[in-house]
């Protein structure tokens, strides 16, 4: 299974570089990661859950529900 991270982003009108500057992680290492080929064993990692969460001011586990009901292919 994948997640479908870039349909999360659009549908909470976000862009890689909003969560970057929200969560103080690059935005070269945000967009290779929201952009590489994801693979069974490694849909996402936790530094991308971690941005994802601090650029919405949420914890993880919502973010981490919310994918894995709503955007797993």
């Amino acid at each position: 299974m994948k997640i479908d991270v870039k349909t999360y982003l659009v549908e909470h009108d976000l862009t890689v570089y909003e969560v970057a500057k929200r969560s103080g992680y690059g935005y070269t290492t945000l967009h290779k990661s929201f952009n590489k080929r994801q693979t069974d064993a490694t849909p996402l990692n936790i530094r991308d859950l971690d941005a994802l969460a601090r650029a919405q001011h949420v914890q993880m586990w919502e973010i981490l529900r919310d994918l894995e009901s709503h955007y797993m292919n």
